[in-house]
């Protein structure tokens, strides 16, 4: 898999050099058919909240930058809460965005809602989503769009150096449904020497 493409540019009103990138990763809302509940709608304010108190902890603020997917549950929420704090936030999608908004947020309990939180905080970005398949060209046959995302963001933020990444994750401490989970980037996080906030769906 050819990894990261080019680190974010252009227009972008993040510092050169952020005091500190802080990714995010974490379960998407639970699909209204998923057997075993794993982020359920229930714990949504509650998780909010977390990530909130999250970025307080680390100081984020203006100086830094922020990176996520933008899919229904915790990257909204990361986003949202980023935007609260005045973070300058980039969304880079795994897919074209009609295609991720079926995927990451149509299909979930109150999917029509999320869209709209979506299209809300697209509004505020300084640029709109960058999209893999634009940004990095067609998906090679074999791979996975999602793990290639975790790639991309885990790459853009590295761009910045090892020292200033920081990642916050909403994570149950499982494996994921697939390739390119939540799991597979806080490994990645972690091996490439960042730091890691974990909070716990199971604590919620």
């Amino acid at each position: 898999m050819e990894r990261g493409g080019a680190p974010l540019s252009g227009g972008d009103r993040a510092p050169a050099a952020p005091r500190q990138t802080i990714l995010f990763t974490g379960h998407m809302v639970d699909a209204p058919d998923r057997p075993v509940p794993r982020f359920p709608a229930t714990r949504v304010a509650a998780a909010a909240r977390r990530i909130a108190a999250a970025l307080d902890e680390i100081g984020a603020g203006p100086e830094d930058l922020a990176l996520t997917q933008g899919a229904a549950g915790g990257d909204l929420l990361f986003a949202e809460a980023c935007l609260a704090r005045g973070v300058p936030l980039r969304l880079l999608l795994p897919l074209a965005e009609s295609e991720f908004v079926a995927a990451s947020l149509l299909p979930v309990v109150d999917g029509a809602d999320w869209r709209s939180r979506f299209r809300a905080v697209v509004d505020r970005l300084d640029e709109a989503p960058r999209e893999a398949p634009s940004a990095l060209g067609p998906l090679p046959a074999g791979d996975d769009p999602y793990v290639r995302a975790n790639l991309w963001l885990l790459d853009s933020a590295l761009a910045f150096g090892a020292e200033r990444l920081r990642c916050i994750c909403l994570w149950d401490g499982g494996g994921g449904d697939g390739p390119g989970g939540t799991r597979h980037l806080v490994d990645a996080v972690r091996a490439a020497g960042g730091r890691v906030v974990r909070i716990d769906t199971n604590s919620l």
